[in-house]
This record gives structure tokens, sequence and C-alpha cells, in this order.
């Protein structure tokens, strides 16, 4: 194989020096593209401020995670017959630019288009990396370098809201969109400097019908559980007339796909063992993490009380415990090409970290508070790597590609469902222990206080708009405004705990489900010379 970028080859497999250049520039795409995400998240106030966009800041970030979402499958199974690099370019150029017209929109609707433009980009910047580190190194190299993958996403997700902060404070908010563009620029380099052109020797129908169909599904599918709970309730007609709708058109997808020549999601995939049980069991960490992690910045700033200006460093302790464990894991499977015990072991640890969540109360410490965050951080980020590892080692190389968008899309799906859901029962729970534990002398601001989002109750500017009401009062208002508090305090801490139980249940699952992970010893570089599908059954 010629070592020159510009040589053309049959497969995507990267040698030589070439294949360093290659790492980093799936490092630097990693930092960047989840930077953007905590970046933009910290900014939206203030870009809701300006534009005067309340109504569609849902959107902002909804039009994203659709046509991410939809895209992944799309570019994986395109980049594994057409090679990476001209989707890896492509979603660049395109994130680059919706990153422009974002950052120029004059309106919440011209930046809701600029996002979902944005989105196209970010699909590719999903699914390449992670094919692109496959193309670099063996099931068995690849290990070693998860640590470094894993510090690279633990890193942006720590800067992003710090520096999103500081841009919107020092330059402007448009900023947070426009310093996307010189990473884009180096990555692009990177792309043509060190990826292959491609030229498959097959002809290749694209499914481009399954990919319309699976759009159509997708889309009211998407948007049902994302306004479900917020903007109508779980059993309204709009909420099952957009879930049911969408099922219907996802089991017609299905059937195409099972008659397809070449389909976009092959039915085959899920016929084998470590694809499917990888899949179930990422569906079971995925809802733990829901369930014990993603509210933990709630607790913490509304229970504990650290300061709303520093919550960008909340999760740093979880992000510590992930780095670390996928550190050891892969260090583990890099030399003894197992995983089978790593995984049940990992099984162990979340479960033991979920137990720690669970006793956590109005009392507890924000030491304990990041002891608990490390092990259960440890025991996620070292089983999560590993599936993704089982999974591509299950297949042939030529499958890649697609195998890892696969994983990745359904991944995707899966937060997007679990997020409503968790959310509406911190809200259902928050809200019906608030009505208890509200004074008398509070009863009057039931009325007021039902429905909201406690994340609402938490920003400064909501708490300093209450406590001006109070403080028309004089002292006894104040009284009454510190008898709220601790009220909302109260209903959160009960809120949270109900979630830590949801996601104990969830890490039990995942524990029970490492047992039914098999088990393929990682392979070396034979890796790439398989071309055969006999080792889609090669499960033990």
């Amino acid at each position: 194989m010629s070592q020159t970028a510009a040589a053309v080859q049959t497969t995507n497999q990267i040698t030589g020096q070439r294949k360093w250049w290659a790492f980093a520039t799936v490092l630097l795409t990693m930092f960047f593209s989840s930077m953007d995400q905590t970046v933009v998240s910290t900014a939206m106030p203030t870009i809701i401020g300006d534009l005067k966009g309340f109504s569609l800041y849902s959107w902002v970030f909804t039009a994203y995670m659709i046509t991410s979402s939809i895209t992944v499958p799309i570019y994986g199974k395109l980049s594994d017959v057409f090679g990476r690099k001209p989707f890896y370019l492509f979603g660049l150029i395109m994130f680059g630019v919706g990153s422009a017209v974002s950052g120029m929109a004059h309106t919440m609707t011209e930046l809701v288009f600029a996002r979902a433009f944005q989105g196209i980009g970010a699909g590719a910047m999903m699914s390449m990396p992670r094919a692109t580190v496959g193309d670099i190194f063996s099931p068995q190299e690849r290990a070693k370098w998860m640590g470094v993958m894993m510090a690279v996403f633990g890193i942006s997700s720590i800067v992003g809201p710090a520096l999103g902060g500081w841009i919107t404070d020092s330059l402007s908010w448009r900023w947070v969109f426009y310093i996307n563009l010189p990473f884009a620029v180096l990555a692009i380099v990177g792309v043509i400097a060190a990826l292959p052109r491609v030229r498959s020797e097959a002809r290749v129908q694209v499914d481009w019908l399954g990919a319309m169909v699976l759009t159509i599904g997708l889309i009211p599918m998407l948007l049902g559980f994302t306004w479900a709970g917020t903007k109508y309730a779980w059993g309204s007609a709009p909420t099952l007339a957009l879930l049911l709708g969408g099922a219907a058109v996802l089991v017609l997808f299905v059937l195409w796909e099972r008659k397809a020549a070449d389909p976009l999601l092959a039915p085959s995939l899920f016929k084998n063992r470590i694809f499917s049980t990888s899949l179930i069991l990422g569906m079971f960490v995925g809802m733990t993490m829901f369930g014990s992690l993603m509210f933990l910045p709630i607790y913490v700033q509304g229970v504990i009380g650290l300061n709303a200006q520093n919550s960008g460093w909340v999760m740093t302790p979880m992000m510590g415990g992930f780095i670390v464990g996928s550190m050891v894991s892969g260090q583990v499977m890099s030399k003894t090409g197992r995983y089978r015990y790593l995984a049940w072991l990992s099984g162990a640890v979340i479960v033991v970290g979920s137990i720690l969540l669970n006793q956590m109360n109005l009392h507890t410490t924000w030491g304990t508070v990041m002891v608990n965050m490390v092990v259960i951080g440890l025991g996620i980020g070292s089983l999560m790597p590993l599936m993704n590892m089982a999974v591509q080692n299950a297949f042939p190389y030529k499958m890649m590609g697609t195998v890892n968008s696969t994983q990745q899309f359904v991944s995707s799906l899966a937060g997007v469902i679990a997020s409503p859901i968790f959310g509406s029962i911190l809200n259902k729970a928050f809200s019906h222990k608030l009505s208890e534990s509200l004074p008398a002398s509070l009863t009057a601001f039931k009325s007021k206080l039902a429905g909201l989002n406690p994340q609402s109750l938490l920003t400064s500017q909501a708490q300093t708009s209450i406590a001006r009401e109070f403080n028309k009062f004089g002292a006894a208002g104040h009284h009454m405004y510190l008898q709220l508090m601790d009220a909302i305090k109260t209903s959160l801490t009960f809120g949270i705990q109900h979630l830590f139980e949801v996601g104990l249940v969830f890490a039990i699952l995942s524990f029970i489900g490492t047992f039914f992970l098999p088990e393929v010893k990682l392979k070396g570089k034979e890796y790439f010379e398989s071309h055969s599908a006999q080792d889609e059954e090669s499960v033990s």
C-alpha cells in the first residue's frame, strides 16, 4: 500500500507515519465538536436575550440533534464504500459553514436553520472519527489509545462551559460559533493530508429510499420525545400522534431494509450476538448515566449550593473517572486481548457507584459527591469503550463504518429518549414534594410554582426575581423567602433521589447484561486482512 495521501486504495486502512497525523486530526475533531455543544449551552441565555426568541429556545438544540442523528448511519454506510475522506471533508465544511451562519444570525429562526445545517456536518463528525481510528489501529492496538480519546472528550466537556462563559462575557455570543472555524480549517488540512482516497471495486446501490423513509420516520419520533413532558403532556394527542406516526413509518423502514439489495442498516447486523447485546447493554448504561449523572449539576447547585458560575466544573470528577477507567481497561485489553471479565468488573463498579449516589441526601458534602462521581465514572468509562471495541472486533474490517455508525445512531436515539423521560420524572416528583413542603404561609404561591421546571428556579435571575417579590414585605418577607428556598431544596433532593433509584435499576440491568456479552479475542494486524463474513459468527 502506498504511503502517499494521494494514492488510491481499495480500503480505508491508514499505515506508516501518516497514521499519526490522521490520529491527531481525529483528536482535534473530537475536541472541538464535543466542546461546541457545551459552549453553545452556556451562551444560550445571552443569545435569547439578544435575539428575543425564547419560544424557539429548544429548537436551537432540536434542529441540530435531528439532522446530526439522521445522517450518522448514512455517512457510515457510504464511507465503507467510497472512503472516509470525502464524507469527513463534507462534514467539516458543512459544520464550519453552519457555525459561520449561526454566528451571523439576526433572528432565532435564522439560528435554528443554521444549527440544522451545522448538524448535517456534525453527523459526519460523530461517525467519521471513530471509524478513522479503526482504520489506523487494529482492535488490540486501539485499546491502548482509548484513554487518550476519553481524555480529549473529558477535557472538552470541562473546558466548554468555562470557555463559553468567557467568550460570551468578553467578546460576543457570536464567537461561540466562530471559534469552530480555525479548528475546522486545521482538521480539513489534516484530512486532506492524512486520509487516503478510496476507490471501490464493487458496484454499489445506495439505499436512498431507505434513507428517505428513515428520515420521515425519525423526525416525528425525535420531536415527540423532545416535546413530551414540556410543550405537550406525554399522553396528549400531539405527542401520541408524533410517536405513533413515526413508529409506523419506522416499521415500514424495517420491512424495506429486509428486502433492499444494499440496505442502509443491514438487518443481518442484529443477528450477531455481540452487536445486539452491545446495543441493549449500551442503552442500559446510557440510562444509568441519565438517571444518575446528567442531573447531578442540578443537585450540586440546588442542594449543596455550589455557585452557579462554577457549574462548568461540576462534572470534572466524573470525567476524571471516565479517563482513568478507559485508560486502565484499554491497557488490560491491549495486553490480554480479552474483555469478558473486565466487562463484569466494570458493571459491578457501576452498581457500586449507583448505590453510593442513592445514599446522598440534604446533608451530603461536596467531597462525598466527588468520590461517588469518580467511582461510577470509573465503571462507565471502562465499559462504554469496551462495548465499542467488542463490536468493531466482531465484524470484518470492510464493514466497520456501517457497524460503527449503527452503534452510534442507536446510542444517540437512546439519549434523545432518556432525556425527556428523566426530565419528566424529576419535574413530577419535584412538583409533588414542593406542594407538600410549602408551609401554610406560602400556600398562595403553590399555583405560581405548579408545573415549573426545577432548573428554572435555580437560575440567579429567577431567585433574584423571587427575592424581590418577598422583599416587599420587609423582614417577614425575607423569612418567607428562606422558607421557600428550603422547600425547593427539599423537593429537589426528593426528585433527584427518584432519578438515582431509576439509575440504580438500570445499573443492575447493565451488570446483568455484561454476562450475556460474548467474547472474541481482539484481533491484531490480521483484522485488516479479514474480508469474510465468517467472523460475524465466531463468538464464544
